[in-house]
């Protein structure tokens, strides 16, 4: 696996109208509801299914058990005609950016599905997630991160290699050791000519289009083998965060195409709009001028940022805004960007001079994407959620107790009855893959002494706020075993 930060049956023709269409969405603040027009524009072909070479590719740490999980997998050419935007007027901070189509070119992609075996078990939701591609290979953190909540909620989850790098190969930001280090800016195209060989992509300049049209096909039922979705879910993580900022503010009040958008571990900028370069400079964009959520749109958005996002290097801070009938922001305390769950086997092989974060942000994720498709069926909002600590300045910084464990935020056990410091701080090794990975660092047993008399009773209180944690929303009654799992009472002193 070569994870990557920044870091979709009825197959419509390429190129034809999808003609307008009106479905209920939900307003995010309240039970009411409102008529979306959505409206025609080119939609991809999705008709075909790939096959042979060595199968679906993915960079991801642990390949899933989707047949333990009643779920199947299928692999399908993506083809059409594709838009580029530029902007008409400044990309400000508000988000209320105008876009308009300037060039069009061919692109031949491909976008994997994952859907429930039975269609029964079929809730109407399809996360959508924009492929990452910061290590050079196209990876799936967000179904890494969430694959349990969405298997067991039956949603569907279709996989979109939107950027180039993930096709035709190009140059690799987030450098992983492994195994599987070799394929990293690669490209599919090269990784298995057998299979991916005829596949085509344009530029970064059409992948916000490629994205729109895999939408309108999923909407219509191609791909999908026919299940009808009832909501589309717009979802992406880390460089692919950046993207959906983009998507977000420019082309969403173009298209309607998304019900809602999950937004995981973005920066403070958005992916910037490119011309004839082919891929997007995202690490020469990131000191660029900070930008909100645009708020007068109806899709509502789900912002999950970790401690690592919030201040160093993405900064998330400057474009920190209130919640509102359709958005949402949590920060999770003692998180990092990447961590050993996302990282899976991989963790093992990489060195950044202390143990990388083994926090549970995976579960107050999970519970994120809850609170959305809950959201967009009920019109519920989901919690407000107490926001990081930070020291603003010329360098803003999460201020910490005397542990080093960061103040406010989402709070989960490991961070409240702590026996290790977990946070989004790196270790000593400069590796940008390190600097993401932030740190699990033991306490002394003289500190844990102090705050444990024993183990049953750092137990009980890990219980009690275990419980805590659940009932505030943050983490999902279907995880508490997992969240009871990141107890260690063998390091408290006996």
């Amino acid at each position: 696996m070569v994870w990557v930060v920044g870091a979709v049956l009825l197959g419509a023709s390429a190129c034809s109208s999808s003609g307008s269409a009106r479905a209920t969405a939900s307003t995010g603040g309240s039970s009411a509801s409102t008529t979306t027009v959505r409206p025609s524009g080119p939609v991809a072909d999705v008709s075909h299914e790939l096959t042979g070479g060595n199968g679906v590719f993915m960079g991801e740490g642990d390949k899933p058990d989707l047949a333990a999980a009643g779920y199947v997998e299928h692999e399908y050419l993506a083809t059409g005609t594709a838009s580029s935007y530029r902007a008409v007027g400044p990309q400000g901070h508000d988000g209320r950016w105008h876009l308009t189509a300037a060039t069009t070119a061919p692109y031949r992609t491909r976008v994997v599905v994952r859907a429930p075996a039975n269609a029964s078990d079929f809730s109407g939701n399809v996360v959508v997630e924009w492929l990452n591609v910061s290590g050079g290979v196209d990876a799936d953190p967000d179904w890494t991160s969430l694959h349990e909540e969405i298997t067991r909620a039956g949603d569907a989850w279709v996989g979109v290699s939107a950027q180039l790098i993930g096709v035709e190969g190009g140059p690799v930001l987030v450098k992983v050791p492994g195994a599987a280090s070799d394929l990293q800016g690669k490209g599919l195209k090269k990784i298995d000519p057998a299979r991916y060989g005829s596949l085509h992509h344009p530029g970064d300049a059409y992948a916000l289009d490629i994205y729109t049209q895999v939408a309108r096909a999923l909407r219509a039922g191609g791909a999908l083998g026919g299940l009808r979705p009832q909501r589309l879910i717009a979802t992406g993580e880390s460089q692919s965060a950046f993207a959906l900022v983009t998507y977000y503010d420019g082309v969403q009040p173009l298209t309607h195409a998304f019900d809602g958008f999950f937004v995981h571990s973005r920066g403070g900028v958005a992916l910037p709009l490119i011309g004839s370069v082919k891929s997007a400079n995202i690490a020469g964009a990131i000191s660029g001028t900070p930008v909100i959520f645009r708020t007068d749109q109806s899709a509502p958005v789900m912002d999950v940022q970790t401690e690592t996002d919030v201040t160093s290097v993405l900064s998330s801070y400057g474009a920190r805004q209130p919640d509102s009938p359709t958005f949402r922001l949590w920060e999770v305390a003692g998180t990092a960007h990447a961590d050993a769950h996302l990282l899976g086997s991989q963790a093992s092989s990489l060195d950044c001079g202390v143990p990388i974060n083994d926090g549970p942000m995976h579960l107050v994720a999970k519970a994120a994407l809850r609170a959305l498709t809950d959201w967009l069926a009920t019109g519920t909002a989901p919690r407000i959620a107490p926001r990081l600590s930070v020291i603003p300045g010329a360098t803003p910084t999460i201020r910490r107790d005397a542990d080093g464990i960061a103040v406010g935020g989402i709070r989960t056990p490991p961070v409240d009855v702590p026996v290790a410091v977990l946070s989004g701080q790196p270790g000593p090794n400069p590796a940008v893959i390190c600097l993401l990975l932030g740190s699990t660092k033991p306490m002394s047993a003289a500190r844990l002494a102090q705050l444990y008399p024993s183990r049953s009773a750092y137990l009980a209180r890990y219980a009690a706020d275990a419980a805590a944690t659940i009932k505030a929303g943050f983490v999902l009654p279907q995880d508490r075993a997992a969240l009871l799992a990141f107890a260690q009472p063998s390091l408290v002193p006996a």
